[in-house]
């Protein structure tokens, strides 16, 4: 498969991109879920090995944060849709009307199917080098950025999918040299989070957080 850069068994790959809704209608057939466990799996392996090794001064609960951000469902949805996987997903009517093709968590289920497949199709050092190539330029972003969980994007998504207006209003206190911020995230007209930060960007994402945990997957 030319947009994944390797090759893989057909009939793996078909299986990868079959989601559940499809295989029900086809009448119970079978979907990529079984490989999306598997590739899950791997996907974890890989970038726990990766990013103990390469960053040695973070704490276990810092691993933890980053690792979680990396195998998110926002950061393997973001990896699918640069590939053009979505198109590509074999989905039922339902999932169909309601935009399953760019749906999240369906592309980051596919996304975990995909790296099954390919384990299955080339082999434990073949998924290593895919994972890495998928992977690598999310951890170096998320440690730039220095936040180990991207609500922002997560709300930025939700909010596109359903064509909701979101903003934040964000008010500062205190004297220059130890400034607080307070930010309160709108979304549709209506508060759902807020957070507070010693700048604004760490205060909106504590805010996006709040508001995650209130709408979930929506």
């Amino acid at each position: 498969m030319e947009e994944l850069g390797i090759e893989v068994d057909p009939q793996l790959l078909e299986l990868s991109l079959t989601h559940r809704s499809f295989a029900y209608e086809a009448g119970q057939i079978p979907s990529n879920e079984r490989l999306e466990f598997l590739g899950d799996a791997v996907l974890e392996i890989v970038v726990t090995d990766h990013i103990f090794r390469e960053y040695p001064e973070l704490a276990e609960g810092e691993l933890a944060k980053l690792r979680a951000a990396v195998v998110s469902s926002v950061s393997l949805a973001r990896i699918a849709r640069a590939l053009g996987v979505g198109p590509m997903i074999r989905l039922g009517k339902g999932e169909m009307a309601t935009g399953g093709h760019d749906k999240r968590s369906i592309l980051a289920d596919t996304m975990e199917a995909i790296i099954g497949c390919v384990y299955l199709s080339q082999g434990m050092e073949a998924a290593w080098r895919f994972v890495h190539r998928l992977t690598d330029r999310a951890i170096a972003d998320v440690i730039a950025a220095g936040d180990y969980a991207d609500h922002k994007t997560t709300i930025q998504e939700l909010c596109a999918q359903h064509g909701w207006e979101h903003f934040y209003e964000v008010v500062g206190s205190g004297p220059d040299h130890d400034r607080t911020y307070t930010a309160t995230l709108i979304i549709d007209g209506e508060a759902r989070g807020t957070g507070v930060g010693s700048n604004k960007r760490r205060a909106e994402q504590l805010a996006a957080r709040e508001a995650v945990a209130q709408l979930g997957d929506a």
